[in-house]
């Protein structure tokens, strides 16, 4: 249990999160209280060691190579993790003083040319990785994998499936079952969150956001803000299996509504606009989660968080009751009432609350193998 902690405390300071860090006191800042306890007092980057399987570079290198857009996609946490890890002082090169072992698969790496990741020949990579260094080394079979973790950062994890249905039925593959995965895909009491799970933050790019900063006094116009998909004509041409019919109502409810700056339409502004929106719509799609948390939060703009169940990632850590504000899926038509019945107190508190450079940093994958904070700026950017 001490080491699945550590393993724990590990993810979170690899996603730039200084606990001991505190921005100082100030009218735009407010210190984060978490609960994560003793388990990152005790540091465990300085206990645990993690040795990182060289495996051919058919099942990472030569992936990112033939498509370099995988650096940049939601899915990218599996690079960026692998990246950390071959930097970083928890790396071993001795597999028999190993606390956790991890195998480097870029199993979403296969794009179709408009972007989508195409899962479908991911779990013959996972098998035909776990049989090579089950046969070549003696450290998976001497646990069944249960000291090995993964990161599978697609929709519903390691089930590889866009549509929860789907992935259900394809199941988890069984060489998998006693392994710890480390997944964007959280939500309570849901086949697809195995027990003893990591859930943690989607990728976005922190050069693309740092690039569309606007200046942090500008005033925050828009009441509510949402851009993209309220159905998926292609893929569920009838309705509401599609984020479980929550954004359809979202825009049913409120797409004449003033208060509402919702459209499909994606400008070249959306950065700009999110600076400038008290509430950020985050709705569930074809799975609970999506990089738009992620976004949200780096603006300072406050997560609406609809997806009903929802596990957020480091949950035992960040105060995500205190930042963002939960709506049920089926209270989406009162969606407007639930907003502006949140007293001004309220609301200054959860923007200074996001305001905290430690909170951002948290959200975000650094690459390691530069400083940090070399790029100055009112938002503390894990360097890329």
């Amino acid at each position: 249990m001490r080491k699945c902690l550590w393993l724990w405390g590990l993810l979170f300071f690899a996603l730039g999160f200084a606990w001991s860090i505190t921005a100082e006191r100030n009218p735009c800042t407010e210190r984060i209280s978490g609960s994560a306890g003793d388990v990152l007092e005790d540091d465990p980057v300085g206990r645990l060691k993690v040795y990182v399987y060289e495996l051919p570079s058919k099942y990472n290198k030569k992936i990112l190579q033939k498509d370099p857009r995988c650096l940049s996609h939601m899915f990218a946490a599996e690079i960026f993790m692998h990246r950390f890890l071959l930097s970083s002082p928890v790396q071993t090169l001795n597999p028999e003083g190993a606390d956790w072992f991890y195998t480097p698969i870029y199993a979403t790496c296969d794009l179709t040319p408009t972007g989508l990741p195409l899962p479908f020949k991911s779990p013959r990579m996972v098998r035909s990785a776990i049989q090579l260094i089950s046969s070549s080394w003696p450290y998976w079979n001497r646990t069944e994998g249960a000291d090995h973790f993964f990161v599978v950062p697609h929709d519903f994890g390691a089930y590889f499936h866009y549509q929860e249905e789907k992935a259900i039925e394809r199941g988890i593959l069984p060489i998998l079952r006693r392994a710890t995965l480390v997944q964007t895909f959280g939500q309570r009491n849901h086949v697809c969150l195995n027990e003893g799970s990591i859930t943690i933050p989607p990728y976005a790019p922190p050069q693309k956001m740092r690039a569309r900063q606007i200046p942090p006094d500008t005033p925050r116009s828009i009441f509510v803000y949402f851009r993209g998909l309220f159905c998926d004509v292609n893929n569920d041409p009838e309705g509401g299996y599609y984020a479980r019919g929550a954004r359809a109502a979202v825009w049913e409810n409120f797409k004449s509504n003033p208060l509402f700056d919702i459209s499909t339409e994606h400008p070249t502004t959306y950065y700009e606009d999110m600076q400038r929106a008290i509430f950020c719509l985050c709705p569930l799609g074809w799975a609970p989660w999506s990089p738009r948390l992620v976004e949200a939060i780096v603006f300072g703009c406050i997560p609406v968080i609809i997806a009903d169940d929802t596990v957020l990632p480091f949950a035992d850590a960040i105060p995500w009751e205190e930042i963002g504000v939960f709506v049920a899926e089926e209270d989406v038509p009162k969606l407007d009432k639930i907003l502006t019945s949140i007293p001004s107190h309220v609301i200054l508190r959860k923007q200074r609350l996001l305001a905290n450079p430690s909170m951002k940093r948290a959200m975000l994958f650094p690459q390691p193998t530069l400083p940090r904070r070399c790029f100055p700026s009112n938002i503390e950017w894990p360097c890329s």
